[in-house]
């Protein structure tokens, strides 16, 4: 009955006992960490192959009793009563197999560099980028991540005309790798005395913390320049050359970093964002190269797409890609109401994988 190939699911099988058994007899550490990540990955799939398999055994027995004209009448209308149920559930099971076989987005696990910034609207766009930053910082403390801010600037009314932080955790970029593009608003600014309703704008960008690992950069490859850091309207904070600008020469890259006293510290943070977006440029290239046979259906985390509006006289937000509206804007900017919208962007994302699969195998 399942569609996907037994012999398929027999090597997963094997392989994940070839593993265990690997794990068992120990081995240096860094073969143990790298066989320890595939049985994470593999345990759970091969835990729905076994549950798949005893549906279908139990099916198979139930369509035993049904055909056999020595069973008895009740045995066999029992039999028929459970089988649709059964049914039901074998065909969940091979759903969620399906989605567990999936090309796996390596990335996935990884933390994450957030960033946001303010887009057209001025102060009121800055309030708003601002109001998505704290959304994500709710979001992360809820699902027990990390925040750390990297770099702030700040406007005038206490918004931000950007923000990059770093957010740690296991599972951090699948989550939200979605929310990348523009999000605009819809509101009265405090400001605003005539009580007309504004649109704003804020861009967020979400990139996969590179380890160096995922990207090599070459010393030859960078600039570093050293300057003093300045406050609002431009004076100096402090009297050393704390502040680092580093300019990545073949891609053009510039990350500057002043938010520190020290510049060691500095050039660290500044690293690690310009790790992440060089990592993040290099699977855009990827992608691009595999979207020429196919376009996944949520976007490309384009930052000029436009992806979600926040509508505060009606309280609703709605996510243009997949076209969500929820009446529960106040639930979602406390980051408890995200989880709905992000579950269902990595659901469609899933059923585009899949469909884009089956044409492949149909092809």
């Amino acid at each position: 009955m399942t569609t996907i190939p037994a012999d398929k699911l027999d090597k997963l099988v094997s392989r994940w006992e070839t593993v265990q058994g690997a794990l068992a007899t120990g081995s240096d550490q860094e073969t143990y960490v790298r066989l320890s990540r595939e049985f994470a990955e593999l345990d759970p799939i091969v835990a729905t192959i076994t549950a798949l398999r005893s549906a279908l055994r139990e099916r198979e027995g139930l369509q035993h009793l049904i055909d056999d004209p020595a069973s008895e009448t009740d045995m066999a209308a029992l039999a028929e009563e459970e089988m649709g149920p059964l049914d039901s559930k074998i065909e969940d099971l091979e759903q969620q197999l399906k989605v567990q076989l999936l090309p796996k987005d390596t990335a996935d696990e990884k933390s994450a560099i957030l960033e946001v910034r303010a887009g057209t609207g001025g102060e009121e766009a800055a309030l708003f980028a601002a109001d998505l930053f704290r959304m994500y910082q709710r979001y992360a403390d809820a699902h027990g991540w990390k925040v750390a801010i990297i770099s702030a600037s700040e406007s005038s009314t206490g918004g931000y005309k950007e923000i990059i932080a770093n957010i740690t955790g296991k599972g951090v970029f699948a989550r939200l790798k979605f929310e990348s593009g523009v999000h605009r608003v819809q509101r009265v600014p405090e400001t605003e005395a005539q009580g007309r309703i504004h649109t704003s704008a804020a861009t967020v960008a979400v990139l996969p913390e590179a380890e160096d690992v995922d990207i090599k950069i070459d010393d030859k490859d960078l600039r570093i320049d050293v300057f003093r850091a300045s406050g609002p309207g431009g004076q100096s904070v402090n009297t050393t050359d704390s502040a680092v600008r580093i300019t990545h020469l073949p891609s053009g890259l510039v990350v500057s970093q002043q938010d520190e006293k020290s510049q060691h510290k500095n050039k660290a943070k500044a690293m690690k964002v310009l790790r992440a977006r060089l990592y993040d440029l290099e699977r855009a290239k990827l992608d691009a190269e595999r979207s020429q046979t196919r376009r996944s259906q949520i976007g490309t985390g384009d930052r000029s797409q436009r992806i979600r509006t926040y509508n505060f006289p009606q309280g609703r937000v709605t996510d243009h890609r997949i076209g969500l509206t929820l009446h529960s804007l106040d639930l979602v900017l406390e980051g408890r109401g995200l989880d709905e919208i992000i579950d269902a962007l990595i659901t469609e994302h899933q059923t585009g994988l899949l469909a884009a699969v089956q044409e492949e195998g149909h092809g």
